[in-house]
């Protein structure tokens, strides 16, 4: 048997179930034999007492003539075979009975001889096991009455050996059990080893294979594919943000390099040009800080809410703070915003948060939305929800690309030439999953409507 089986847990498993159950089957035999063979003895005794009560009876009602024809009737060919009888006179010579001899054993505390004694009417000169008592006649007669339990102890052999052949085959079964158990249980997890050990050859499409029964096996396999699955996804978000971050990080760097390049290279350059050079570094570097500022707010949005201080948030107040600093950009722009602002609507969450995933969504509706456009920010509360929406008459999303704008970088090919690093629309999805909130994208007809569903 290979030494990983028997190291196994199932086949240990097994192997302490057997020891319990043959324990307990030990315990069930011992107390059946000890219960039989008990019920036994005591039948034998009542039998016994019976027949001396009778036969001291027949001898002072009808004397000893009569008594010697009872023991001889009952001791003969058509009396009970398994009574022992033995009549004597003051001497221990028999007068009548089926013993060979008077028992000289002593009797136990209880009165009771126990010897093996020479039957007279057996043939095979064989001693046999005698449970019987003595009692004293009037007149010095001497009278043995017992029970041949030669079949008792037969019978409890029997039952002993009938006890071997069931407890033996049930080890057996048990341990052919626990083989199958511990084979079934270590061909499970070498199936999960192999598997972990393809993935960490570098195969990070490797899965732990199920088998559909829906036992602990399959549960605990399906979870590890969870988990695969998120940190595979985690993987690729994070070569995503690294491509993306270097892609877009390099060209606000080049060109502020551009610039400096430029101002050094001119003789003779004047304050203004110097100036001009540093004012165009100063702002591809705000460009610059912009994009890790809001990769750090998504890290913290992602970080959970037991990491950050959750307070009640004037949600109304916020919003209605927002339209007014939006306001002017989008009259710019040559946009008309409105906004329906429930009062006293109140989240709990993290205002800095919560306002930077508002502005995000109203900052895009002001850059994509084409001039003569409108802008319209909402909030109300429903039955079980606060619900706040921004919509725009701009090109909007096609619902194919809607779940794909959320990833970080991700820019659609409409929104190429205007400014940003795509991390508008992650931030909101990640602040909208710190607060339970529902994000849904539908269509403006034109545009975009984004929403907010923050339960209560």
């Amino acid at each position: 048997m290979p030494t990983r089986l028997l190291r196994s847990t199932g086949f240990r498993i097994a192997l302490r179930y057997l020891l319990l159950l043959g324990v307990t089957l030990l315990a069930l035999c011992g107390f059946v034999y000890w219960s039989t063979a008990e019920l036994i003895e005591r039948q034998a005794g009542a039998t016994v007492e019976a027949e001396i009560r009778g036969l001291a009876e027949q001898y002072r009602n009808e004397g000893l003539v009569r008594l010697v024809e009872v023991i001889q009737e009952r001791s003969g060919s058509s009396g009970d075979r398994q009574g022992v009888y033995l009549l004597t006179d003051w001497q221990l010579r028999p007068l009548a009975g089926n013993l060979a001899a008077w028992p000289q054993q002593e009797p136990d505390g209880d009165g009771w001889i126990r010897v093996r004694l020479q039957r007279q009417d057996d043939l095979s000169a064989q001693p046999h096991s005698v449970l019987g008592r003595r009692f004293e006649l009037a007149g010095a007669f001497h009278l043995f009455v017992g029970r041949d339990v030669e079949e008792h102890g037969l019978f409890r052999a029997n039952l002993v050996e009938a006890f071997a052949w069931a407890f033996l085959p049930a080890m057996a079964l048990g341990i052919l059990g626990g083989v199958l158990i511990g084979r079934y249980s270590l061909r499970r997890v070498e199936a999960v080893r192999a598997a972990a050990a393809d993935i960490v050859a570098g195969d990070l499409s490797r899965r732990v294979p199920v088998t559909g029964s829906g036992d602990e096996f399959d549960r605990l396999a399906n979870t590890i594919n969870e988990m695969l699955e998120r940190i595979a996804a985690l993987m690729g978000g994070m070569r995503l943000v690294t491509d993306s971050l270097a892609h877009d990080l390099r060209s606000p760097l080049g060109r502020a390099r551009n610039a400096i390049e430029q101002a050094l290279s001119r003789e003779g350059g004047d304050s203004a040009s110097y100036r001009q050079a540093l004012e165009q570094t100063a702002a591809e570097l705000q460009t610059i800080l912009r994009t890790f500022e809001a990769l750090i707010d998504i890290a913290q949005a992602e970080a959970g809410a037991d990491r950050l201080p959750r307070k009640s948030v004037d949600l109304s107040a916020l919003a209605t703070d927002l339209v007014e600093v939006y306001q002017p950009a989008a009259e710019s722009a040559g946009l008309a915003m409105e906004a329906e602002i429930a009062p006293g609507v109140t989240v709990p969450g993290h205002r800095q948060l919560l306002a930077q995933a508002v502005a995000n969504l109203l900052d895009n509706a002001v850059k994509f939305t084409p001039p003569g456009g409108r802008i319209a920010l909402r909030l109300e509360r429903q039955e079980r929800e606060v619900v706040l929406s921004v919509a725009d008459s701009g090109p909007g999303v096609p619902e194919a690309e809607r779940q794909r704008v959320l990833q970080r970088f991700v820019r659609l090919d409409a929104s190429r030439g205007t400014p940003g690093s795509g991390l508008g629309l992650s931030l909101v999805a990640a602040v909208a999953k710190l607060h339970g909130a529902r994000l849904e994208f539908a269509d403006n007809a034109p545009g975009l409507a984004v929403t907010l569903s923050f339960p209560t």
